[in-house]
């Protein structure tokens, strides 16, 4: 599978992107500078910035709590991301979604979502939307291992293998939901196993290998774009903070939180782009430079901007037709 310099540059910038993107809300957070909960994508970057990289702005993304990263894979505006996560005005939802009700129509962003299992139904609605109108686009769902138990993921996978939607199901598995082991939550083997039992192929990868999960990814997209229905890809990316911000974390061991760490999507990407003379080091290193410059911006833009006025509160409740 072959890569140009600038889209490989582009993934690692996207990675490089949301990870420092998470570990500053983390920061933030913290600081008491962030209202609700966060839930952060930090150890996963290879897995949303593999499958976003193969989409365009026309095809659709559903995600999760841990929104963030699916949105900057998808190339959401990391200032009007920051603005809405700190609750101001002039954030992607005008302050109004925070972390995890997150969303960018313009970018084909439907949202993240607070409910378990919540997006994969709304997906194969754009889905079927675009086999209804021959657009060629395709829906991705993003679902945790903890969502991917939900009855709303089984109807929906059922559903678009019924009418061969051009879907994707993205089982991302950190391993817990929540704080429960995925070997004791899930009956089945692992998540692709069941996922093919509804009748659609589906694939395990190493979801800390973003060449292994864009290599899942372009067969899957490429069935769907060509009538082929719906693929599940089951990806494996431990994830570096806990389930929320605080989370202690007594389910972990620390061994195995050292261990993810070490096994980095962003240092692997490195490593194997450089010794294969793919890309400079000294390129790389500019652009962890850039991203840091652009956290800093956004930050910046969040801390100053205003909160919403009390006349917004009326604002967006209802769409009328």
């Amino acid at each position: 599978m072959q890569f140009t310099r600038e889209q490989l540059l582009d993934a690692y910038r996207r990675m490089v992107r949301i990870r420092a993107f998470e570990d500053r809300v983390n920061i933030e957070f913290s600081n008491g500078n962030v209202p609700g909960f966060v839930h952060l994508y930090a150890g996963q970057e290879a897995s949303g910035v593999g499958i976003c990289l193969e989409l365009g702005d026309d095809d659709w993304i559903g995600s999760t709590h841990r929104g963030h990263g699916h949105c900057i894979a998808k190339g959401c505006d990391v200032k009007g991301m920051m603005v809405e996560i700190f609750g101001k005005e002039g954030g992607l939802c005008r302050g109004k979604g925070g972390s995890m009700h997150i969303a960018d129509l313009s970018k084909g962003m439907l949202g993240a979502n607070a409910i378990v299992g919540g997006n994969p139904p709304l997906v194969i609605g754009a889905a079927l939307t675009a086999k209804t109108l021959k657009s060629g686009k395709l829906a991705v769902s993003f679902t945790g291992d903890g969502g991917a138990n939900q009855g709303t993921t089984f109807e929906a996978m059922n559903l678009a293998v019924v009418l061969k939607l051009p879907a994707i199901f993205v089982l991302e598995n950190n391993g817990y939901g929540e704080g429960t082991g995925v070997s004791y939550h899930c009956g089945a083997k692992d998540l692709a196993s069941r996922a093919a039992a509804f009748g659609m192929p589906a694939v395990t990868v190493d979801g800390t290998d973003f060449f292994a999960v864009s290599e899942a990814m372009r067969d899957a997209a490429e069935r769907a774009r060509t009538g082929g229905g719906p693929t599940a890809i089951e990806t494996h990316c431990p994830r570096f903070y806990g389930h929320f911000v605080g989370d202690p974390q007594l389910y972990r061991s620390k061994d195995e939180i050292k261990a993810a760490r070490e096994n980095d999507p962003i240092g692997k990407f490195r490593a194997r782009t450089v010794a294969a003379a793919l890309l400079e080091a000294a390129q790389l290193d500019a652009v962890d430079r850039e991203v840091e410059q652009e956290i800093e911006e956004a930050v910046a833009a969040a801390s100053g901007a205003p909160w919403p006025s009390p006349a917004e509160l009326e604002r967006d409740v209802y769409v009328q037709y």
